[in-house]
């Protein structure tokens, strides 16, 4: 279900919201990929390894749809596309970062025990 579907039809914890706007196997991996610069599907496809070409583009659209990405259709034959992060997108990665840094604590921790 698309965030704003979910925001319409019931009133949700701000937190709930979030996590469902970037639930999905694939989502995060592809913003911190994307983070990096304007991607191609192509290019995504061989940088996170396992993921299916249609799971790929169905968190693309998905993330498309909630804000978090832009996609660029270039006029050429064939046609090229690339996408980049939204200025929503960009405050997302502030928080994947500090995601990334108790990610390193959890680890830290884990292997003390």
């Amino acid at each position: 279900m698309k965030t704003k579907e979910l925001a319409i039809e019931e009133k949700i914890c701000p937190l709930e919201f979030a996590v469902n706007a970037i639930s999905g196997k694939w989502k995060v991996p592809i913003v911190w990929r994307i983070n990096q610069g304007e991607k191609r599907p192509s290019e995504m496809l061989r940088g996170i390894a396992k993921v299916d070409r249609r799971v790929l583009n169905q968190h693309l659209k998905e993330l498309e749809q909630d804000g978090i990405l832009s996609k660029k259709i270039f006029n050429e034959l064939p046609p090229r596309v690339e996408y980049s992060l939204t200025p929503l997108g960009e405050k997302l990665v502030d928080v994947l970062w500090k995601l990334n840094d108790w990610g390193k604590v959890l680890l830290e921790h884990s292997n003390e025990e």
